[in-house]
């Protein structure tokens, strides 16, 4: 994203100073002002360009005018756009910091991915019951199209923004969601077990205790903590980069949806000590996809905070 297109609505009395915040931005462009232009809410309109690696503190001094919570402000990705030499000062300005993300709308893509409607606890519940055919069918490949369909990954991220960003509402909405979905899902994959048993609808190798794909995901290991602080870095990042190719391989490593499912089918073919195990696997991933994830949002943030200051420390001298 070379740039973003910022579209407000300003009270009046605000419109001077805003106007005067943003024409003296280099890194500001195609500014257009239009008096007494909007309505709901009323106030004038602005319209402007901004290099992606400037948004930052462009909407930092817009928030701090009150033009956020006064008026209205709204931004849009640009595609495609020619600015030719009006740009060049600016993008020479920012040097590094020409690639930084904007935490608005990195924020923005983590709170469209936890939204908690009712879709949410019946997505989560659909990825347990077809993790819990492929594990008693033994198939590699529905238990990865369960970890496809799960959406708990939303519900991380919102809890780690959440403690980021020392939101208690947030992280109470964000953990509610998980601890009743996974619960949910648990109960109703149990159930389906249940019958699956009773029916004798499992797979011989099952039967017989041939289960690789229970037993790998029921055994938490070394290697589990690894991949889960590999995959919490990739999907901040992804995120921060909307980089949703990256996003998808972080939802098909992690063994969450295949925990939750291997909990209710082991229980319900009284394997007391898979089940535990796999539990236990539920809540190890769980727990290093938060905090590693609240770890990679400061980090990030620190980083391109001090490649600003060193920027800015330059243009000084």
């Amino acid at each position: 994203m070379d740039s973003i297109h910022v579209r407000a609505v300003s009270p009046p009395d605000l419109t001077g100073r805003a106007v005067e915040l943003l024409a003296g931005d280099l890194c500001v462009l195609n500014l257009v002002v239009q008096p007494g232009a909007a309505r709901h809410p009323d106030g004038d309109a602005l319209a402007f360009d901004v290099l992606a690696g400037r948004a930052n503190e462009v909407l930092l001094g817009l928030h701090g005018l009150g033009l956020d919570s006064r008026g209205s402000v709204v931004i849009e990705p640009v595609d495609l756009a020619y600015y030719g030499t009006a740009a060049e000062a600016g993008r020479r300005s920012l040097g590094r910091r020409a690639h930084a993300p904007i935490w608005a709308a990195v924020e923005a893509r983590i709170r469209a991915q936890r939204g908690y409607a009712p879709s949410f606890y019946l997505y989560l519940v659909v990825a347990a019951l077809i993790g819990a055919v492929g594990i008693v069918t033994n198939s590699q490949i529905l238990i990865v199209g369960a970890m496809v369909v799960g959406p708990e990954y939303g519900a991380i991220v919102g809890v780690a923004l959440g403690l980021d960003r020392g939101d208690r509402g947030a992280v109470r909405r964000g953990l509610t969601a998980l601890v009743c979905g996974f619960l949910a899902a648990m109960l109703i994959t149990f159930l389906f077990a249940l019958l699956i048993r009773g029916f004798g609808l499992q797979s011989r190798a099952y039967d017989l205790g041939l289960q690789p794909v229970s037993h790998l995901i029921g055994t938490p290991d070394f290697f589990s903590v690894v991949v889960a602080c590999l995959a919490g870095v990739v999907g901040i990042v992804s995120l921060t980069e909307a980089r949703t190719g990256a996003l998808l391989g972080v939802f098909i490593s992690v063994t969450t949806i295949p925990a939750a499912a291997d909990v209710s089918v082991s229980a319900a073919f009284e394997d007391w000590d898979k089940s535990w195990g796999s539990f236990l696997q539920l809540l190890l991933n769980v727990g290093v996809l938060v905090v590693v994830g609240t770890l990679a949002l400061r980090a990030q943030r620190a980083a391109w905070q001090r490649i600003g200051r060193r920027r800015a420390g330059r243009g000084t001298d």
